[in-house]
């Protein structure tokens, strides 16, 4: 279990009170508690705009999800301007991969379920390696060309599109 070095968890308030998303804290969220280390899980990346973490129930040998820190809905209430956020999701993936030993990307699966389809309303990218040593539910679970899952760049190819046809 590598641990990436020289960073710490980025503190964000949380209110007690309320849910407020707009604070950047959901705390019904299960990903922002992860985030904020109310529950234990190893944060592999954790700084002001992304963390990543191991999946609980992994797809593949190497099963991870990149989220931004501070709490974003689902892939369906995003905007054009989340692209750039999109994009350094997949980086850290990519990034996240490679630190620990996978090296073949193009034996790969980035990619986001599409309400309803999502457990966590929490913004969050499967990042999964390799693809071709999925199991016959994974493979069903994370499918390419689904009504219930989308690649990334399927993703900010829909995002950079909105506001194009209104």
């Amino acid at each position: 279990m590598a641990a990436v070095e020289g960073t710490q968890p980025a503190q964000v308030d949380v209110s007690k009170t309320s849910n407020v998303p707009a604070e950047g804290y959901d705390k019904t969220c299960i990903f922002c508690k992860i985030v904020n280390k109310e529950i234990g899980n190893e944060l592999l990346r954790c700084d002001e705009e992304i963390s990543c973490f191991r999946d609980i129930k992994p797809g593949a040998p190497h099963h991870y999800l990149v989220v931004p820190t501070k709490h974003v809905g689902n892939c369906k209430s995003l905007s054009k301007e989340h692209v750039p956020l999109v994009k350094k999701m997949v980086e850290t993936g990519k990034e996240i991969l490679q630190k620990n030993g996978v090296t073949d990307l193009s034996d790969v699966r980035f990619g986001f379920h599409w309400p309803p389809f999502c457990s966590v309303t929490h913004l969050h990218l499967h990042v999964l390696a390799p693809a071709s040593q999925m199991g016959f539910m994974s493979r069903l679970i994370y499918r390419l060309n689904s009504y219930w899952f989308v690649t990334a760049d399927q993703l900010i190819e829909l995002l950079s599109a909105k506001g194009e046809n209104s």
